[in-house]
């Protein structure tokens, strides 16, 4: 336990003199999937001036 005492004061933290700079590349893509009813698609293809 008293060795645990004596390196508590060994740590120092320092502020570095510079910002700290992140650069993050994301690139995000999105697909959207999706099937129809052979139905409602002929629906859909029928009344097509509603859509």
């Amino acid at each position: 336990m008293t060795g645990m005492w004596a390196l508590a004061g060994c740590v120092q933290i320092d502020t570095p003199d510079k910002p700290i700079e992140i650069n993050l590349n994301i690139n995000i893509r999105q697909e959207v999937v999706y099937r129809l009813d052979g139905d409602a698609k002929k629906l859909i293809e029928q009344n097509s001036e509603i859509f």
